[in-house]
């Protein structure tokens, strides 16, 4: 079986993944951790998170994949470049998380990991598997720290002691009976607490504990509707995702690059485009640029919302046209983050465009974002 082992981390080594391990299909370990997550409602608007049929799953591997013997955790590092600081602190643009700078790695990684469920299935016919990217009711980050990829750190990322927090994670539920892979012995964060102090939004409510509700990832991506008032001037040009727990990580300086040419920018605009070239896509200029990255699943009217957001933080006058051309979007929510948005802009032609639209702007929230 330790020949097994072997030729199953040269095959995910093939396939590009930087890590792999296994653990036996049993309940995760921190699973009271994610009940008590529930409970006290820190999910926030991902209600898919609470539903009875995907707790149950979380629960038991059995309801997913029926005779479960095994879970195969991979790893593939997305770190890439570092943008320069004048790049990154530059208000007039708009950051986006380095793991959304190229393809959308579901596309790259699903494809990959079914290979490898091939390969199990050739080993025995009547195996059967399950691939999952970030997509399953699995908690795989637990799964994962049980299989020996790394350890979770104060900021619920999982953590590789020699490779950093940057990666994704993928599995395969199968019923192929593997031993599982023993951890070695791991650091911890010991008295560090750089992420903590580094949120700029206190999502972290303790060490190891994440409150969704007020993390600037769940609130640029997850969140559909309002971003709460008191929370956008924390945001600043966070556009998509954010990266402050990790770029603050010590582990994160043993970072290698990312083999996988796919995860690389273009450029420095699709690391930080210019708020400005944001704020006036159309649908379909959206489309073309976001095409085959995982920003295209918030669509435009939410990357918008974002970049308005951005837009109030940065306070330039050079947003007013694109902000009041907003003010005529179908969708109050984006009407009402460009109000406000226009409203944190001490200029002529802010006030001009909130006046203007206050005459005929009939939604209450929307008026109320124009009045205060």
């Amino acid at each position: 079986m330790s020949d097994l082992i072997s030729e199953l981390r040269q095959r995910a080594a093939d396939l590009g993944f930087n890590s792999v391990g296994v653990s036996i299909a049993a309940p995760a370990q921190r699973l009271y951790t994610y009940l008590r997550w529930l409970e006290d409602g820190r999910y926030g608007e991902m209600g898919y998170m609470a539903r009875p049929d995907r707790v149950e799953r979380r629960q038991n591997p059995q309801v997913i994949l029926p005779g479960i013997r095994s879970i195969i955790s991979v790893g593939l590092s997305y770190s890439t470049i570092k943008i320069p600081p004048d790049i990154a602190h530059d208000p007039g643009r708009g950051r986006i998380s380095s793991y959304a700078w190229g393809v959308d790695y579901h596309d790259l990684m699903t494809p990959k990991l079914e290979e490898l469920a091939i390969w199990l299935r050739s080993l025995d016919s009547l195996v059967r598997s399950r691939v999952y990217v970030d997509t399953g009711a699995v908690l795989e980050r637990d799964h994962g720290e049980t299989a020996g990829l790394g350890f979770t750190g104060k900021n619920t990322m999982l953590i590789d002691p020699r490779n950093g927090s940057w990666f994704f994670l993928g599995e395969i539920l199968t019923t192929l009976a593997l031993p599982p892979t023993k951890p070695a012995v791991m650091p911890s964060c010991g008295s560090c607490h750089r992420c903590l102090d580094a949120c700029p939004t206190a999502a972290f409510p303790a060490p190891y504990e994440l409150d969704s509700r007020r993390c600037i990832s769940y609130l640029t991506i997850e969140l559909k509707g309002w971003i709460p008032r008191d929370l956008r001037p924390l945001i600043g040009n966070w556009i998509y995702g954010c990266d402050i727990c990790q770029e603050v990580c010590p582990f994160n300086r043993f970072t290698k690059p990312t083999g996988a040419a796919g995860f690389l920018p273009f450029d420095l605009n699709d690391a930080a485009p210019p708020l400005l070239d944001i704020l006036v896509l159309d649908e379909e200029a959206f489309n073309k640029r976001f095409k085959n990255s995982p920003i295209k699943r918030i669509k435009r009217g939410r990357l918008l919302r974002n970049a308005c957001v951005a837009a109030g933080n940065w306070g330039d006058k050079s947003a007013v046209p694109p902000l009041a051309a907003l003010l005529h979007e179908a969708d109050p929510i984006l009407r009402g983050h460009a109000a406000w948005a226009l409203r944190q802009i001490d200029n002529m032609g802010a006030r001009t465009a909130v006046s203007d639209a206050l005459r005929v702007e009939d939604d209450p929230q929307v008026r109320q974002e124009l009045l205060t």
